[in-house]
């Protein structure tokens, strides 16, 4: 059985303004580095085998800065992977966040993301980013988890790593929380620095059985 510790990573200047970010990257806030350091505290004392991330510089920072808490620090290692980037809103980057999921949820009934992920299936909001970016070159359902998925045959195949560190991004962890967990609510969604908690049996079953924590 393995056990990935989920954590978003800390609060960025995007995160701050309230705009879209999901390939594009801006740096950790004073309180973003403050929330990864508390996230390393409540980690410390896990030995994790691996440390994985998202290879977008917030979640890597985020990573670097909890894994320099950890017991195993001094032989731990980190692979960042595109595989565990955010979703791509294409059109949509640096966005006003409520401008955009207006844009996104207007014609369909919905003038914020809170009722878009309140009443539809992330799949279907995937969906209908794609098709409101006037280029469609944001991420549908069908290309975001081709991508998500080579990262989780990636943690399946890590023999002998039984706890592992992997730092993403919101609505990728809010996409986990839909996938994998028991009727999960998606709003709120996971808060900057928390804490979810994934199981994956040899066989390939994953379980959510905790989200959205500040600590263990």
């Amino acid at each position: 059985m393995k056990r990935i510790y989920v954590v978003r990573h800390g609060q960025t200047y995007i995160n701050r303004y309230n705009k879209m970010q999901g390939w594009c990257d801006t740096p950790l806030t004073e309180p973003g580095i403050e929330g990864a350091e508390k996230a390393g505290e409540a980690l410390k004392d896990v030995p994790f085998d691996i440390a994985l991330s998202s290879d977008l510089k917030r979640a890597s920072d985020t990573c670097e800065i909890i894994m320099k808490h950890n017991v195993n620090k001094d032989e731990l290692q980190h692979l960042a992977s595109p595989f565990f980037r955010e979703q791509f809103y294409g059109y949509f980057e640096g966005l006003d966040s409520e401008m955009a999921w207006r844009m996104i949820g207007g014609s369909h009934g919905y003038a914020t993301r809170q009722e878009l992920f309140a009443h539809e299936s992330i799949d279907t909001i995937k969906d209908w980013i794609k098709d409101a970016d006037p280029y469609h070159d944001a991420e549908n359902a069908e290309e975001y988890w081709a991508r998500l998925d080579k990262g989780f045959k990636l943690i399946s195949q890590l023999d002998g790593a039984e706890n592992i560190l992997l730092v993403t991004h919101g609505f990728t962890i809010r996409s986990l929380w839909y996938r994998y967990g028991d009727n999960i609510p998606l709003v709120p969604g996971p808060r900057n620095a928390s804490i979810t908690i994934m199981t994956m049996s040899d066989k390939g079953e994953i379980k959510i059985p905790s989200w959205n924590k500040m600590h263990l």
